[in-house]
C-alpha cells in the first residue's frame, strides 16, 4: 500500500511504500516504529507487489524499516527494486548500511536518491544498536560514484564539529537534511550554537534542508 506522506516526513516526499515490514535489525532506540509497537519479525509482503505506485511521485521506499540492513535477504531487495522500475517515479532509498546500495545495484535505477543517516560523528552504542558506525557509513557513501546522494542528520546528537563536517564531506551530498528527536528519547543533543556552526560549515559545500522538528533545539 502506498501511503501519502504526512507528519514529520521530508516535505519533498509525496508518499511512502514499505514492502518489507517488521522490526528493523538495527534496533536504534529512537526509532519511531517503537511507538507503533512494531516488534514482529522481518518479512516480505508479496501482496505489496500489486500496489499501484502511480507516476510523478517522490516515494520513500522503506520508511518504516531499513531495507538494506545486513539481515535483509537480497532477493527481497531485488524484488523491491524491480517493482519500482515499473513506474515513472523518483525514489528515496535511505540506509545506515550504504554498503548494500552497491551490492544491490540500486544505483542503476533511472530515478532515485541514495541517502544515509549520520546523526553524529560519534558512535553511541547504547543508542545506535546494531547500526554500522557513522564513520563506516560515510566511507561507504564516499565510494558510490553518483551525484544523487543525500545525508540526513536526524535525530541530531551531540557531535565534534570538525570531525562531523569531515564525515559529511566524504559523502559528497547534494543535500543534507537536519532534524531533531521527536520521540522524547532523552538523547545527548547539541546546543543551538553548535547546530548553527555546523549549518554554516555545511552550507559551504551543500544545500541544507532544516526539518520542522529542529525548531525545538533552535530557541
Amino acid at each position: 500500500m502506498i501511503i501519502e506522506s504526512k507528519g514529520n516526513m521530508y516535505t519533498w516526499i509525496t508518499h511512502t511504500w514499505n514492502p518489507i515490514k517488521g522490526a528493523c535489525p538495527h534496533g536504534c532506540v529512537y526509532c519511531y516504529m517503537h511507538r507503533w509497537g512494531e516488534q514482529r519479525p522481518i518479512r516480505f509482503v508479496e501482496s505489496e507487489l500489486n500496489t499501484d505506485l502511480g507516476c510523478n511521485n517522490f516515494i520513500f521506499v522503506g520508511s518504516s524499516c531499513d531495507i538494506f540492513a545486513n539481515d535483509i535477504p537480497s532477493d527481497w531487495i531485488i524484488k523491491t527494486l524491480l517493482y519500482c522500475e515499473k513506474f515513472n517515479n523518483t525514489y528515496l532509498f535511505q540506509s545506515k548500511n550504504p554498503h548494500d546500495f552497491t551490492s544491490s545495484g540500486v544505483w542503476r535505477l533511472d530515478k532515485y536518491v541514495l541517502c544515509t543517516t549520520i546523526e553524529t560523528n560519534r558512535f553511541y552504542k547504547g543508542i545506535m544498536g546494531n547500526s554500522p558506525t557513522p564513520k563506516n557509513r560515510a566511507k561507504e557513501m564516499k565510494s558510490i560514484p553518483i551525484k544523487e546522494k543525500y545525508v540526513t542528520i536526524e535525530p541530531i546528537m551531540d557531535f565534534d564539529l570538525q570531525e562531523m563536517v569531515e564525515l559529511i564531506k566524504w559523502c559528497n551530498p547534494l543535500q543534507v537534511n537536519i532534524g531533531a528527536d521527536s520521540g522524547h528519547n532523552n538523547l545527548p543533543e547539541p546546543t543551538k550554537e553548535k547546530i548553527l556552526n555546523l549549518i554554516d560549515k555545511l552550507k559551504e559545500f551543500t544545500f541544507i534542508d532544516q526539518k520542522r522538528n529542529l525548531k525545538r533545539l533552535m530557541v
